[in-house]
């Protein structure tokens, strides 16, 4: 039984990326740093080839999906969308250290939410119902190698709820244009949902210096 490869695509930094803002919903391209860190990545590490590619349908993964893989058939995911912070968008954490809500939501709660944004429990329904989609479509058309190229907290949710190993969301944290190559075997994800993270992207094993290379790349984390 042939299993299927899926490889797990982080979007590049925006400039609320860079200002440590929050930046869920918010549809915004990626900045210049972002784009060329991208073309960085492409020009010295090896992305997997694929048949087929799946975004999210905010601009910063289109336009990062466009880079790697300018010429692959594409569609568009609207449940891989990156969770919608409410009031907390465009807002950094400093800002938000004296509200309520947002410690409370900082608590990780599945039912905590933030005004008028989406729960956790919410979003990661949404997700993997996404990524379930996706993963039907693949076995319904015969595609074997497939890229979704969406947000750190989507790939974040995928893993940790169907991942081998099973580790929390926030072990799943990559930098900025990189992400994880996964196998799915049929007989395991109809019987477990579950699937075997493989590998990192970029492939080839990287030096400490070169991951810390790649982190500078993006020094704030607040997707």
């Amino acid at each position: 039984m042939q299993s299927y490869r899926i490889h797990l695509i982080r979007n590049g930094t925006t400039q609320s990326n860079l200002e440590a803002k929050y930046c869920g919903s918010t549809d915004e391209s990626l900045c210049e740093q972002g784009a060329a860190e991208i073309y960085y990545l492409k020009d010295t590490y090896a992305y997997p080839m694929t048949e087929y590619v799946f975004t999210s349908p905010l601009k910063r993964c289109m336009e990062t999906a466009s880079i790697i893989y300018p010429t692959m058939p594409s569609a568009v995911i609207d449940e891989l969308r990156e969770c919608d912070f409410g009031d907390f968008e465009g807002k950094t954490a400093d800002e938000l250290k004296g509200n309520p809500a947002y410690k409370q939501w900082l608590q990780g709660d599945a039912d905590a939410c933030p005004p008028n944004g989406e729960s956790n429990r919410s979003f990661a329904d949404r997700v993997c119902g996404g990524f379930c989609k996706v993963v039907d479509g693949m076995m319904r058309s015969g595609v074997h190698d497939t890229a979704i190229v969406t947000h750190g907290g989507v790939i974040m949710a995928i893993l940790s709820a169907f991942g081998i190993p099973q580790m929390p969301m926030s072990e799943w944290l990559t930098p900025a244009g990189c992400g994880y190559t996964i196998l799915l075997n049929p007989g395991l994800w109809a019987s477990h949902k579950k699937f075997e993270v493989y590998c990192d992207i970029p492939e080839r094993p990287l030096s400490a210096d070169q991951e810390a290379e790649l982190w500078d790349w993006y020094p704030e984390d607040a997707e």
